[in-house]
C-alpha cells in the first residue's frame, strides 16, 4: 500500500471516530438508585432475595437495556452473583423499574456460614451490590454500587 493510500485511509478513519462522538455527544448517563434489597422465601434451604432497581432515562431516545449483571457481598463474602436480559424499555425521559431474584450459591456461600456460626448476627448484615447494565453498543455501560444493612426479619410494627 502506498504512502497516499495510508494517509486517505488515517483521514477516513478520522472523519469516521469524529461522526461516532457526534452521535453520542448529548447522551446522558441514566440514573440506577437500589429502591430495595429484601430476603424473601425461598425453596429448601438456600435463602432468597430480591433486588429492587429504579432507572431514570434523561435522553430523547428510549433506553434498550440489553442485560444486567451483579454481584452481591456479605459480611465480605460474594454470596450472589446473577445476571438477568429480562428488563423493560425505558422510554425517552421516563422511569423504570426492575426486580431481580437471587439466590445464594451453597458451595461459595461455606465461608459466610462458618463466620456466622462462629459470630452470630440476629439483627442486620452489611451488604453491597455491584451492577452493570449494558445498554447496547453505542453507549456506556452503566454501573451502580451500593453498600448498605440487610435484616433478615422484616421491621416490627409499632402498637
Amino acid at each position: 500500500m502506498s504512502r497516499f493510500n495510508h494517509i486517505i485511509l488515517i483521514i477516513l478513519f478520522g472523519f469516521y471516530l469524529t461522526g461516532c462522538a457526534e452521535l453520542q455527544s448529548d447522551y446522558e448517563i441514566p440514573t440506577v438508585s437500589i429502591t430495595s434489597f429484601n430476603a424473601i422465601p425461598g425453596e429448601g434451604m438456600a435463602p432468597r432475595f430480591e433486588i429492587g432497581l429504579h432507572i431514570v432515562n434523561p435522553n430523547r431516545s428510549a433506553l434498550e437495556l440489553k442485560g444486567i449483571s451483579y454481584t452481591v457481598n456479605i459480611e465480605g463474602h460474594n454470596l450472589l452473583t446473577g445476571v438477568s436480559n429480562k428488563l423493560p424499555r425505558i422510554e425517552a425521559y421516563g422511569e423504570g423499574d426492575v426486580l431481580l431474584e437471587a439466590s445464594v450459591d451453597f458451595i461459595s456461600s461455606i465461608g459466610f456460614f462458618a463466620d456466622l456460626a462462629k459470630n452470630p448476627k440476629l439483627e442486620a448484615f452489611e451488604y453491597s451490590l455491584d451492577a452493570k447494565l449494558d445498554v447496547g453498543t453505542l453507549h456506556p455501560v452503566i454501573r451502580v454500587s451500593k453498600k448498605g444493612k440487610l435484616s433478615l426479619f422484616p421491621p416490627q410494627k409499632k402498637q
